[in-house]
């Protein structure tokens, strides 16, 4: 017998069953990912779907699987693995019948004011659908909309009508669907609303809008704990919530404020992110704690929460903002898109670790 006639689809599982997802706990084989296993003389090729295409461990992953079967199987030849993605769904009626295309909600919150939670929502957006997933922002400060400016969107949705119902199709910025009250009202009007108006208008924005097929609907709720944050909680379970401080005390027991509601009314918080972390000088280097540092991961290990990242302040990172062109798009190969990167991937990884843990069934299939 030929050594290729050794190399069978049992003996590639088996290799591959000593690779272990450092997040889930469990061997790639055991979770499903290995798919597709083709034999040809000594050479092999598999697809390896992951739990969503911002995985962080991709290429960990990767480099561990043909590791593993150039140990267990030294006649090996050529490996070819083709890596996907399956994205795993929050099961919930209520969000089924409101947004049935929608896989993942995640509110991006704050305490308080002026910590640069726009800033980060956007950003993490627009990180996601980089890596390939299919992404919505909708931006749920009524009083004021700032996605429009950050997202470089003017104009207004356009309006289709299926089955006598008319519905707003979200406008397309950097690969993700945006939807604002800023795009159906002037600039400079002051939403002069009541708490019940704005949760309409929220409300509205869930059951009136086309968002079709969505990996991830993220929110960027307005600061505080009022109604807009108690509205959405209670018109659709969320799959879970960020919480954005800066690293000075009062924000951070805002912060804590925050992550207190989410808790009361049973939406799990994903992580919490320091912004504003630190500032390095562009000309000579030195790094200047601004604002202090270490309160948003000592806050996570406090509350048994995961820590996502830390975002240090950049001139470019604002200017951004103003421009209508995250940092992600900006400046692509920069230290500074690639810390987004990162928490967009820790983020979706503990998206996963979630679903897992609740043992529900991904759906969406992505090629990376």
């Amino acid at each position: 017998m030929s050594n290729s006639e050794n190399i069978t689809e049992e003996r590639i599982l088996q290799a591959l069953r000593t690779v272990i997802d450092p997040d889930l706990h469990k061997d790639v084989v055991s979770l499903g990912m290995i798919k597709n296993i083709s034999i040809s003389g000594n050479d092999v090729a598999f697809r390896f779907e992951l739990t969503t295409p911002a995985c962080p461990l991709k290429d960990h992953l990767r480099n561990a699987a043909e590791t593993a079967l150039r140990r267990e199987i030294p006649e090996i030849g050529s490996i070819d693995i083709q890596m996907g993605s399956r994205v795993g769904t929050h099961v919930n009626d209520a969000k089924e019948s409101l947004i049935p295309g929608v896989k993942n909600t995640i509110a991006v919150a704050s305490g308080k004011g002026g910590v640069g939670k726009s800033t980060v929502a956007v950003n993490l957006a627009v990180a996601l659908a980089l890596d390939g997933a299919k992404v919505g922002l909708l931006d749920a400060d009524i009083y004021g909309p700032s996605i429009p400016l950050m997202m470089g969107v003017t104009g207004q949705p356009r309006v289709i009508e299926e089955n006598g119902t008319k519905k707003l199709v979200p406008i397309t910025s950097h690969g993700v669907k945006v939807i604002s009250i800023g795009f159906l009202v002037p600039p400079d009007a002051a939403m002069i609303w009541r708490g019940p108006m704005a949760s309409g208008a929220v409300k509205q924005f869930l059951s009136d809008v086309e968002w079709g097929e969505l990996d991830y609907l993220v929110f960027d709720l307005p600061p505080g704990t009022g109604d807009i944050q108690l509205t959405l909680v209670q018109t659709i379970p969320l799959t879970g919530a960020v919480m954005v401080t800066t690293p000075q005390d009062i924000s951070l027991a805002d912060a804590v404020k925050g992550i207190k509601m989410f808790e009361k009314v049973d939406v799990p918080i994903l992580g919490i992110i320091e912004n504003m972390s630190y500032y390095v000088c562009s000309k000579c280097g030195h790094r200047d704690e601004i604002f202090s540092h270490g309160g948003g991961r000592k806050a996570a290990e406090q509350h048994g929460i995961p820590f996502l990242g830390e975002i240090p302040l950049y001139t470019k990172l604002r200017q951004g903002g103003d421009d209508g062109t995250p940092i992600v798009i900006a400046e692509p190969d920069s230290e500074y898109a690639k810390v987004f990167l990162q928490i967009a991937r820790n983020m979706a990884a503990q998206i996963s670790i979630r679903h897992h843990s609740q043992g529900s069934s991904p759906e969406i299939k992505i090629s990376l």
